[in-house]
C-alpha cells in the first residue's frame, strides 16, 4: 500500500484525507440514523394510547422527549397543550412543525459534507492526473543536451496520473452511493415523523372537543 502511495505522488494525500473523512462520516451516520433512535416501532401507538383520555403530565412528556427523534416531536405538541390548554390546532401544528425542522436539520447533519467529498474527489483525482501529465511532458524534454527524455521521470508521471485518477473514483463512488442511501433514509424518517405528528394532532383535537 505504501508503495502505491509513493508511486501516486503528493497529490494523493488530499484524497487519502478525504477517504478517511468519508469513512468516518459513513460510520457516524450508520450509528446515528438507526431506526431505534429515530422512529421506534411501537412508540406512536403507545403515545396514542396514553393520550386517548387525557394529556400526560410533564414528567411523562419529558421522558418521551428523551426517547427518540419521534418522541421529541410528539412531546413538543403535548408540552404545548400542558402549558396552554386553549392552544388552537394551528398553533399546535406550528409548534410540532418547528420541532420537526430542528430534528430534520439534525438528521441531515454531515450529509452535505459527504456529498461534497463525492463531488470533489474526482476533481482532486483529475488534478493528480494533470500533475502526472506535466511530469510526463517534462520527461520528454532533453536536459543537458542529452538526446531523449528521462525514462524514470516518464514512468513516475504515468504512475501519478493513473493512480490519482483511480483513487479519486474509488473515493467518490462509495461516497456518492452512501450519500444517496442516507438521503433516502432521512427522507423516509421525515415522512414517518410527519404522518405520526398528524395522527397525534388529530387525536389531541378530538380529545379537547
Amino acid at each position: 500500500m505504501f508503495s502505491i502511495i509513493q508511486a501516486a505522488g503528493w497529490p494523493i494525500w488530499p484524497l487519502l484525507g478525504c477517504s478517511v473523512l468519508a469513512l468516518a462520516l459513513i460510520i457516524e451516520r450508520f450509528i446515528s440514523l438507526r431506526s431505534s433512535k429515530i422512529v421506534p416501532a411501537s412508540l406512536l401507538s403507545e403515545v396514542l394510547s396514553v393520550t386517548r383520555t387525557s394529556v400526560p403530565p410533564a414528567d411523562v412528556v419529558n421522558h418521551l422527549e428523551q426517547n427518540s427523534a419521534l418522541g421529541e416531536v410528539l412531546a413538543s405538541g403535548l408540552r404545548a397543550l400542558n402549558s396552554n390548554p386553549r392552544c388552537s390546532e394551528p398553533e399546535l401544528r406550528s409548534v410540532m412543525e418547528g420541532t420537526g425542522r430542528l430534528v430534520a436539520h439534525r438528521l441531515e447533519r454531515y450529509l452535505s459534507a459527504l456529498a461534497t467529498i463525492a463531488s470533489a474527489a474526482p476533481l482532486m483525482g483529475l488534478f493528480g492526473t494533470v500533475v502526472g501529465m506535466i511530469e510526463i511532458f517534462g520527461a520528454q524534454i532533453p536536459s543537458g543536451g542529452a538526446t531523449g527524455g528521462n525514462p524514470a521521470q516518464l514512468a513516475h508521471g504515468i504512475s501519478v496520473a493513473l493512480y490519482n485518477t483511480a483513487f479519486g473514483l474509488i473515493v467518490a463512488i462509495p461516497s456518492l452511493i452512501f450519500w444517496r442511501y442516507f438521503r433516502a433514509r432521512v427522507d423516509g424518517y421525515l415522512l414517518n415523523l410527519e404522518l405520526a405528528s398528524e395522527r397525534l394532532v388529530r387525536q389531541l383535537v378530538q380529545l379537547r372537543a
